[in-house]
């Protein structure tokens, strides 16, 4: 072992080795990602027993939508205080938190008796998850450069159709061969492997230590540099903010449909018994993770010397969606009905990537998991708990079918959002750099 000189404080940034430099962030996305695989199987595994639970409780649609809706709607409506109080009380202790919570009310689902207790201990789930995904992407963006954040950010978010596919997949084989029960269980106790994980390895000190942008107290010493503080109102004033948070949440209105019922078509439409219908559901459910991860890669090479395109891209993202899935719930059953959705899978929720960019780029670093909660909020109350439910409960008077037909019509609001946000752009810019000033003179005073 060489020893050496313990670095200084000015020296702290730069005295890591390069390659263990290159490697934590990524050990950091991992275990991240990781977390919120498990989130999403935990939320997602639900979809893969709605025919069992439908059968031996005797659900309508309506009473198995809300099953799934309760924890977006609860993750909508916790997000933002939750975030803010990540922001404050530490980033680290809250996401250890969050996946405990929701690994054991996963465990309630399994031993629950009746429709009453698997709602409770749904809600309990949304509690637990509420606020992971927009720490876990402010947390990850940390440590790594923004020229890459659409990238990483759609292929994080894309973790939660990922963690779906599995949930759904293993969820409906395990419900076949076992018990549903046990879906449930086997999900709980993945998280919490992962968490313990999680716990031994990624630390606030490291964060901070390997942090590449923010505040400067994320870098240096706490007592030494600024403690300024973006104030939370600038989440709100912000117009192209604003408009992303409109348009992203719109646009996984039909994408949070994807992942809910596609395993109920298959088995209503197409005869698959619910393990069956689970697997091929959960090719679907691949692609729009897949197509999250793609759209944001091709976002950050189109927009490397134009920033505003990033709103252009989403706004086609959004446009393709519409066309391939509202023409595709319109055919009958075939080859030609599975190719057209599948391609409207892919796009479907491709401007998730792009979205978060936009937001991170046009916040303040001191609130960012705030804003990305705020994001988190929108995607869930406008997208996630909105369109199962609703698409559920239309289902109940038009059919599953006639209700799908239905859904692809809300990227058009999705669309004329993002080109809005794309005008207002300049006036963001603006917003942003009026917080700049304050920001140095802080750490001035600090220094």
């Amino acid at each position: 072992m060489v020893l050496h000189a313990e670095p200084t404080k000015a020296q702290d940034e730069t005295s890591t080795p390069g390659r263990k430099r290159r490697i934590y962030p990524w050990i950091v996305l991992a275990l991240c990602f990781g977390l919120l695989l498990s989130d999403y199987m935990s939320r997602q595994v639900l979809s893969s027993v709605f025919p069992i639970l439908k059968a031996e409780w005797d659900l309508s649609d309506s009473h198995l939508a809300s099953l799934s809706s309760v924890v977006a709607l609860m993750v909508g409506l916790l997000t933002f205080p939750l975030s803010i109080l990540a922001d404050r009380w530490g980033r680290v202790k809250s996401l250890i938190l969050m996946a405990v919570l929701w690994s054991i009310a996963t465990l309630l689902c399994a031993i629950a008796q009746s429709y009453e207790q698997m709602l409770g201990a749904r809600f309990l789930v949304g509690v637990g998850e509420a606020a992971y995904g927009s720490v876990g992407i402010a947390v990850v963006l940390s440590v790594f450069a923004p020229r890459v954040h659409a990238a990483l950010a759609g292929a994080f978010m894309a973790g939660g159709s990922f963690g779906s596919v599995i949930g759904v997949a293993i969820g409906g084989f395990i419900a076949v061969q076992f018990s549903w029960r046990w879906s449930f269980a086997i999900m709980a106790i993945f998280g919490l492997i992962l968490v313990a994980l999680f716990r031994a390895l990624v630390t606030e000190k490291r964060l901070a230590k390997y942090a590449v942008e923010g505040p400067p107290a994320a870098i240096g010493d706490a007592e030494s540099v600024s403690s300024y503080r973006a104030p939370l109102s600038s989440l709100f004033t912000n117009p192209a903010v604003m408009w992303t948070y409109v348009g992203s949440g719109l646009q996984m209105f039909t994408a949070a449909v994807l992942l809910s019922w596609m395993p109920s078509f298959f088995n209503r439409y197409y005869g698959l018994g619910p393990d069956k219908a689970g697997a091929v559901a959960s090719v679907f459910v691949l692609l729009v993770g897949s197509g999250m991860v793609v759209c944001g890669f091709i976002t950050d090479r189109v927009s490397r010397n134009n920033p505003a395109t990033k709103w252009t891209s989403a706004t086609a993202y959004c446009l393709i969606a519409l066309t391939c899935l509202g023409v595709g719930f319109s055919l009958g059953n075939g080859p030609i009905q599975l190719i057209l959705i599948g391609i409207g899978a892919f796009f479907s929720a491709g401007s998730c990537g792009p979205a978060a960019a936009m937001v991170a780029n046009l916040t303040h670093t001191s609130i960012r998991a705030s804003a990305m909660g705020t994001l988190t909020v929108a995607n869930n109350l406008l997208g996630l708990a909105l369109g199962p439910f609703v698409i559920g409960v239309l289902a109940d008077h038009l059919g599953l079918l006639g209700a799908l037909r239905i859904a692809p019509l809300f990227y058009i609001p999705a669309a004329a959002a993002m080109f809005l946000g794309r005008r207002a752009f300049p006036a963001g810019l603006r917003k942003l750099q009026e917080l700049r000033p304050a920001d140095a003179a802080a750490g001035i005073e600090g220094k």
